[in-house]
């Protein structure tokens, strides 16, 4: 082998040695969180049932997922926007709680803790006051006994009719039943972790929380709804 051959072998193992390391690199800042990004740290109630339970049927239901819950990742700092926030529904006569219970920060789940409104295609709504950049949204409907609640749809708008500017952040409507699109998501069954959508975000002032019934019978419920971001950076 000349000269000139070996320095061309040898540049040619350094370079593929270079880019082993790289990978090796990357492999390990793959599981490192992004800069100024956190666990969204959510303080969750206590569970109410143990185990997947056999007899709920759905069309459209989730497999179980094993072990926790994988961690959404969001921006230091953000926090709970809805607590305390006044809270409308399309069924202005709630027939058992207050709608204030919503954003109370009870999330317990059990009588007493959660709002119930009538029956078929109703909605709840969070009023932030102020338009707000997003990041998660966790919802509980009732968790007291396992139940699978149909057609749930998480939007947020600008405006609170819900006319116009509306996002679907979340949709487990898999025949449109509820006229607002064909939902991509699995149903799955209520627990003491709540609902948690990604917001990625997203700016808005309100929340709206969307339902069509559940599996023991035709009413709505919600426990509580938390939205977790920041104040919309003026533009």
């Amino acid at each position: 082998m000349s000269a000139e051959q070996g320095i061309a072998v040898w540049g040619g193992r350094a370079a593929a040695l270079a880019l082993w390391v790289l990978a090796l690199d990357g492999l390990g800042r793959a599981g490192e969180t992004p800069p100024g990004k956190v666990p969204l740290a959510l303080d969750l109630p206590k569970p109410h049932f143990i185990g997947t339970p056999i007899n709920l049927k759905s069309p459209n239901l989730e497999k179980p997922r094993p072990g926790k819950r994988p961690d959404l990742l969001v921006p230091a700092g953000v926090t709970n926007l809805a607590l305390k926030k006044p809270v409308t529904a399309s069924d202005t006569a709630p027939i058992m709680g207050e709608l204030s219970q919503v954003t109370d920060g009870d999330r317990d789940g059990v009588e007493g803790s959660y709002v119930e409104i009538g029956p078929g295609k109703q909605w709840f709504q969070v009023d932030l006051k102020d338009r707000c950049q997003l990041f998660a949204i966790v919802v509980w409907h009732y968790h007291a006994q396992a139940r699978v609640y149909h057609d749930v749809i998480v939007q947020v708008s600008d405006d609170p009719k819900f006319a116009r500017g509306v996002r679907t952040l979340y949709n487990n409507d898999h025949d449109n039943s509820a006229g607002l699109g064909v939902g991509k998501e699995k149903e799955y069954i209520d627990s003491h972790e709540g609902l948690l959508v990604d917001a990625a975000g997203v700016e808005a002032r309100y929340v709206r929380l969307c339902g069509n019934g559940n599996t023991e019978n035709d009413l709505n419920h919600c426990t509580e709804i938390e939205v977790y971001g920041k104040k919309a950076p003026a533009n």
